[in-house]
């Protein structure tokens, strides 16, 4: 059964993105879900295996914190054997086990992974009957429409395959693999896949502010939104969603009020080992749109540490 979610706007898992410090902050201004960023099941196995020798657990190597529940892990890979293993070592930290075949990264579509399973419908079906039989934490889905135009219409068939087995909630990305993340995300998409299902369904795509997650809902009937990019750099967007659904009307926030989000991102990365090129990147996403925000971005390229990100930062906030 899935956890009880505080609100119907999620965060999408995304590579080098929503780390720990960043979810945490999306779960403070409302978001209902936060998924980890998508993680190998190969990696999962093998690294547990290390852990183990030393007396550490998995949680060492996919960081979270408690704060940020309910929380679900996703996974990909489409070896059965491997992920029924990996689904194992990861139920017991997390709430919901999400798997991801949407991802249209050539270096994962090549593995056959992500994107390229949709193609793939008896591999497909093993692949959910394995997960749904390894744990009882529940299970979701995160897919696209199809990999080219001329098959667009396999997300239907897939998530009929999903139902079937036991997929307890499915995530709609109504782009082609093909497609990556140019061109519009054909929302009319995602208003099919909910009239055909009994399980409720996620809309993502192209939500860059509170009106459109409200014509997302308005317009597809999904039962919740999924944001991606809209939350690079700007965690308000969840409290702004929310209250904007609730009362018509939502807070403004400056940029000054962005790089004292930073700053507050910054100190929640402590508790955490987080790549400082990740962190690095999220500086350049919370100085997006500033006025002088490009020289920001180059000063911020050079910085070789925290202690001169910090630096640069303020400078530009005085």
């Amino acid at each position: 059964m899935l956890p009880k979610f505080s609100s119907k706007v999620f965060l999408a898992p995304m590579a080098g993105v929503s780390d720990p410090a960043l979810r945490l902050q999306c779960k403070k201004f409302g978001a209902g879900l936060v998924v980890t960023e998508f993680t190998n099941i190969h990696s999962i196995v093998a690294k547990e295996k290390q852990l183990k020798e030393n007396q550490k657990t998995i949680k060492e190597f996919i960081e979270y914190s408690e704060d940020e529940r309910p929380l679900s892990v996703q996974l990909f890979g489409s070896d059965l054997k491997v992920l029924e293993k990996a689904a194992k070592i990861v139920e017991p930290f997390f709430d919901i086990i999400d798997y991801n075949m949407g991802c249209p990264a050539p270096h994962v579509t090549q593995q056959m992974a992500g994107g390229a399973l949709l193609q793939e419908i008896n591999l497909t079906r093993q692949i959910f009957t394995t997960l749904v039989k390894a744990v009882k934490k529940p299970v979701t889905l995160k897919i696209r429409l199809g990999v080219t135009d001329a098959n667009r219409y396999l997300f239907k068939d897939i998530a009929q395959i999903a139902e079937e087995e036991g997929i307890e909630m499915i995530t709609l990305h109504p782009r082609t693999v093909n497609q990556g993340y140019s061109g519009d995300a054909d929302w009319k998409m995602i208003k099919e896949l909910k009239e055909v299902s009994n399980i409720p369904i996620i809309g993502n795509g192209d939500i860059t502010n509170p009106e459109d997650a409200k014509k997302m809902f308005d317009e597809t009937n999904c039962d919740y939104v999924m944001i991606g990019r809209g939350a690079m750099g700007n965690p308000f967007l969840f409290e702004q969603i929310n209250d904007y659904i609730k009362t018509g009307s939502y807070n403004h926030y400056s940029f000054k009020d962005r790089l004292v989000s930073f700053f507050e991102y910054l100190y929640l990365t402590k508790q955490f080992k987080i790549k400082f090129v990740h962190i690095k990147g999220q500086a350049m996403r919370f100085t997006k749109g500033m006025s002088g925000g490009s020289k920001l971005r180059s000063k911020i390229t050079l910085a070789k540490n925290i202690g001169e990100l910090e630096k640069i930062i303020k400078d530009a906030n005085n």
